[in-house]
């Protein structure tokens, strides 16, 4: 810097909250309907962006990753795509 342009003042730092990781994700569901729970078994590195976005559409974010969604068509569907990467069974 030249010896006449004055510094800039330092900004304070503020501490940010840490989010907290939750291990698995609970779907509210009427009474009567079935749930299912979704592991994810593999990852989605390495395959189609179409297969990445089902897995974060379907709320798996990582390997090993849990979620308990509402059986529904849609949901069965998206299943369907990532088949050889998630592993289901239904919620008792």
């Amino acid at each position: 810097m030249a010896e006449g342009t004055p510094k800039k003042a330092a900004k304070p730092r503020t501490a940010k909250p840490k989010a907290k990781a939750k291990a698995k994700v609970e779907a509210s569901a009427p009474a009567g309907q079935v749930r299912l729970r979704v592991k994810q078994v593999r990852s989605g590195i390495g395959h189609a962006g179409t297969y990445r976005r089902t897995l974060e559409a379907l709320g798996l974010r990582h390997h090993q990753y849990e979620v308990v969604i509402v059986d529904s068509p849609t949901a069965r569907g998206m299943l369907h795509k990532v088949r050889h990467l998630v592993q289901v069974s239904e919620e008792a």
